[in-house]
C-alpha cells in the first residue's frame, strides 16, 4: 500500500510540473527562417503564428510562388523548433517515471 501512496504522490507532483510546463511552453516564442533569412516567422510554443517578416527584395511579380513556399518552410522550421523544445522540457519533467515508450506529453 505504501508504494501506491508514493506513486500517487509522484503522479500529483508530475501533474503540477506538467501544468507549469504547459504554461511555459505556451509562452515560448520561436523563430523560423527560410531562404537564407529572406523569410522569418515567429510562433508560440503551441504553434500559433505571431508574425511574418519578408525581405523586400522578394516582392517581384514572378516570385509569388517562391515566396509562398518560403513562408511554409519558415513556419515548419519554427514549429519544429517549438516541438523540440517542448519534448526536451517534457522529458526533464517526466524523468524517472515509468512511462510507456511513445507516450506523448502534454496530453
Amino acid at each position: 500500500m505504501r508504494d501506491i501512496m508514493g506513486m500517487m504522490g509522484k503522479v500529483k507532483e508530475m501533474q503540477a510540473k506538467m501544468e507549469n510546463l504547459q504554461t511555459e511552453i505556451a509562452s515560448l516564442e520561436v523563430e523560423g527562417k527560410s531562404g537564407g533569412g529572406l523569410v522569418t516567422l515567429r510562433l508560440t510554443g503551441k504553434g500559433d503564428l505571431l508574425g511574418v517578416k519578408i525581405d523586400p527584395s522578394l516582392f517581384k511579380e514572378d516570385d509569388v510562388e517562391i515566396l509562398e513556399d518560403l513562408i511554409v518552410a519558415a513556419h515548419k522550421d519554427a514549429k519544429d523548433k517549438a516541438e523540440a523544445i517542448a519534448a526536451e522540457k517534457t522529458k526533464a519533467v517526466t524523468a524517472g517515471l515509468p512511462i510507456p515508450p511513445g507516450m506523448k506529453f502534454p496530453f
